[in-house]
């Protein structure tokens, strides 16, 4: 009963989770006009880590010991890797698509990883794999485009985001094995902000004429969707399992399309809708038992 009662209360927070994840492509298009990438992921994984401390004390978690940094290093890079090419896709792109893009090829990547680590695929998993690359395939509109759509800047980006992500799924559910979690996803943001910061322009930010816009949808793409929703996203893996965990993405596509659509006027095209709907049956097929 107890175990029932714990699931459905990381159900519940899975839910915010991916809301605040499908509204941060929005904010992060609208803070990407006010300061550098570098400058906002610096930005962004200091608050990550100050808003995590009095959790860490509060459960009385104790320091990272020195044979278990391995486990920190990897997941802070790959974040590092992943903000920067999302600051840059929604910039350079469109957030709707983005969002779709991403957040249907990730469980796919997870799939594909977990496979090769396995050395085992079942037929679900090819079958969800062919659909969820032809999605995407549409997604990216290279049936119109041609195969250049591929080395486009924005959709390079958006592929980057993907694969760093699968690889995040699956070394936190490592990570999390060893560290206490709140520990874990407090010293990967602290990590993630170290190596941004020989990137980032302190005089920039100090300068910048932000606006009350801009604090507003930082606060989301910070606070929300990262402090909140993909803490709660790396805690509620190695519970859940990575491929359970990347189910819950299912949310996230055409909220973050239509909030694109209200807020940015976006145009959600055929190809993405398309696309979108393809892959989310293929994720659908890799996790049906």
């Amino acid at each position: 009963m107890n175990n029932k009662k714990s699931h459905s209360q990381i159900y519940s927070l899975m839910f915010l989770a991916m809301m605040s994840w499908a509204i941060a492509w929005t904010n992060a298009k609208i803070v990407g006009e006010y300061l550098s990438f570098y400058n906002l992921v610096f930005l962004r994984f200091l608050l990550g880590f100050i808003s995590l401390v009095p959790f860490v004390i509060v459960n009385n978690s104790s320091f990272i010991k020195s044979n278990q940094i391995k486990y920190i290093i990897i997941p802070g890079l790959l974040f590092f890797i992943y903000n920067i090419a999302f600051f840059k896709g929604t910039h350079l792109g469109l957030a709707g698509k983005g969002a779709i893009l991403v957040t249907t090829l990730n469980p796919l990547i997870t799939v594909i990883i977990m496979s090769v680590i396995n050395k085992h695929i079942s037929k679900n998993e090819l079958i969800g794999l062919v659909l969820g690359i032809s999605g995407g395939l549409i997604i990216m509109n290279i049936y119109n485009e041609g195969f250049t759509a591929l080395i486009d800047k924005q959709n390079i980006y958006f592929l980057i985001c993907a694969i760093t992500w699968g690889l995040m799924t699956i070394s936190v559910n490592y990570g999390q094995k060893v560290i206490n979690p709140y520990l874990f996803i407090c010293s990967c943001y602290f990590i993630t902000m170290l190596i941004s910061t020989p990137f980032a322009d302190f005089h920039q930010i100090i300068m910048s004429d932000l606006d009350l816009r801009f604090y507003i949808n930082f606060f989301f793409v910070s606070i929300g969707a990262m402090s909140f929703g993909t803490s709660v996203y790396m805690y509620s893996t190695p519970i859940l399992g990575p491929a359970k965990a990347s189910v819950f993405i299912f949310l996230v596509p055409f909220i973050a399309a239509i909030t694109a659509n209200i807020f940015l006027n976006e145009l959600i095209t055929t190809n993405i809708i398309v696309g979108g709907l393809l892959s989310l049956i293929a994720v659908y097929i890799v996790n049906k038992k």
